[in-house]
């Protein structure tokens, strides 16, 4: 075997696992990649019902219904310009409410209802994800009077 040969297989087979590891990497990202959607983009955008997604919003005044079993939980989560319908079965945080931030994450089933495998609540009045007052400010509902912190401030 020739020299400028033996370079070439070192080259290729060099090329050859990085892209191997690189294609590894990328799978790797991939599984654990999820989308923040607000109700608006989730009517609008069809990225947002494909996939595992965190759903961020406030808890509509009044959606809050608790099931029988007393652990199922149904409310909507809006940006004050759309809402979706949240399910979930588990213990809500502690500064769960309506009124609130709140994030959830979890698929959209079916019936277009967001079931929800966990959920977060904000931890203080005034603080809001940065997800959710971007995604307010983005639809034109944002009241900066109303929510003096947000997530930047942390």
């Amino acid at each position: 075997m020739t020299r400028k040969r033996r370079r070439m297989y070192i080259v290729f087979s060099g090329m050859l696992t990085l892209g191997a590891a690189t294609a590894l990497i990328l799978t790797a990202f991939s599984d654990n990649i999820v989308l923040f959607c607000s109700p608006t983009d989730i009517q609008n955008k069809a990225t947002c019902a494909k996939a595992d997604i965190r759903l961020g919003g406030l808890v509509e005044e009044e959606s809050l219904d608790r099931g029988a079993d007393g652990v199922t939980v149904s409310f909507r989560v809006t940006d004050l310009s759309n809402s979706i319908p949240v399910t979930y079965k588990g213990i809500l945080p502690d500064l769960f409410r309506e009124g609130q931030g709140v994030v959830t994450e979890g698929t959209i089933n079916a019936q277009g209802v967001f079931v929800a495998r966990e959920v977060l609540a904000k931890h203080d009045e005034n603080y809001m994800p940065k997800e959710v007052s971007d995604a307010l400010k983005a639809t034109g509902n944002w009241h900066e009077d109303a929510q003096t912190k947000d997530a930047d401030a942390y």
